[in-house]
């Protein structure tokens, strides 16, 4: 199966909502129509670091999402891309699509003098990991927040 990644478009935002609902609701968690509107107005606006990709097959058309962001800090001047979002349909799962929606946002890094590419994820995602786990290193820090 043939997957090709792309920045989405204002035409793609039903498919986008509908990817992004189904991530939120994998991890039991649902926002409301404010954040959705927010946050597809960001993704398109020139002025926000904010992006937003697609990926699809020529059988079922849009089958994942990622969705990320430029993140500063202190230790060096280039940024640092937060990969905030990685989904793909359970239907079409182990048939690469993550693996070219992360080498995408890479490829971004890459295009964009980023340093790094990081994201965190469950750790009992084991189907996402086994992904991960072959295509990143596992970093030994621990998350915190309040």
């Amino acid at each position: 199966m043939a997957t090709t990644v792309r920045y989405v478009t204002a035409e793609d935002e039903a498919v986008w909502r509908d990817l992004w609902r189904d991530y939120l609701a994998f991890y039991e968690t649902a926002r409301d129509e404010d954040v959705y509107a927010e946050t597809w107005r960001r993704i398109h606006d020139p002025d926000e670091q904010m992006f937003a990709m697609v990926a699809e097959t020529p059988e079922h058309g849009g089958v994942g999402i990622v969705n990320f962001l430029y993140h500063r800090f202190f230790w060096g001047p280039k940024n640092r891309i937060y990969l905030n979002d990685l989904y793909v349909r359970p239907d079409v799962r182990g048939t690469g699509a993550g693996k070219a929606m992360i080498n995408a946002v890479v490829a971004h890094a890459k295009d964009n003098n980023c340093e790094q590419v990081w994201w965190l994820t469950a750790e009992d995602n084991a189907v996402a990991r086994k992904l991960y786990d072959g295509v990143a290193t596992l970093s030994p820090f621990v998350k915190y927040q309040i």
